[in-house]
């Protein structure tokens, strides 16, 4: 089963974790200094932000599926929306562990599709599109 995925860049990360807390009526399951993320029920939904320099507001969509079945499964329909198709292999984004797929819809939003596949101690490196290793978000 998908569970559908937000990103936001916020400035002020305290504010931000109030905000969505109560919004969402539910604390954070990952609270960090830079980044916080909700995993719901109800929507089903991966809710992140954090405060990591880029603008303000949407840093990408995406689905997460909870095995690598699905995400291979994923892989084919995602090449043929977009044949610019990014492949990140165990790499640190967000404080875990992923397999990804990165596409840009026709607006220019990326759209992340992972399995994550544990946690890790650092956020990651966000300033590097890799095909391994650390980014998060890479540019498209």
């Amino acid at each position: 089963m998908n569970r559908f995925h937000v990103h936001v860049a916020v400035t002020d990360l305290d504010k931000a974790v109030r905000f969505y807390s109560t919004m969402f009526k539910n604390e954070p399951v990952v609270l960090k200094h830079d980044y916080a993320k909700w995993l719901l029920d109800d929507p089903r939904i991966n809710f992140a932000i954090s405060v990591r320099g880029r603008a303000t507001g949407l840093d990408h969509l995406g689905l997460q599926v909870e095995s690598d079945e699905e995400l291979v499964a994923k892989r084919a329909q995602l090449a043929s929306a977009d044949e610019n198709l990014v492949t990140q292999t165990a790499t640190a984004c967000c404080y875990s562990e992923s397999d990804k797929y990165w596409i840009s819809d026709p607006a220019g939003i990326a759209w992340e599709t992972f399995h994550t596949l544990g946690e890790v101690p650092v956020f990651g490196d966000d300033t590097q599109p890799q095909t391994s290793g650390t980014a998060c978000s890479p540019e498209m």
